[in-house]
């Protein structure tokens, strides 16, 4: 249990990234109605966004 929940840890920035800040991004798109590029949904958008943050954070180890 202690492993698997260090693994679980060990992709907390990836886990908040897509659990928080990608529906956080795609509700703030939709209500400033700000247009994707690329004709991309908010949602999409956001996962993109997401990814990109995460993914850094996750590399660096920090959000800032």
């Amino acid at each position: 249990m202690t492993y698997l929940i260090s693994k679980i840890f060990y992709f907390g920035p990836l886990i908040f990234a897509f659990g928080f800040v990608m529906p956080l991004t795609a509700q703030i798109l939709e209500q400033t109605g700000w247009n994707s590029p690329l004709g991309l949904t908010p949602l999409l958008a956001g996962f993109v966004l997401a990814a990109v943050w995460g993914t850094i954070a996750q590399i660096r180890g920090r959000w800032i």
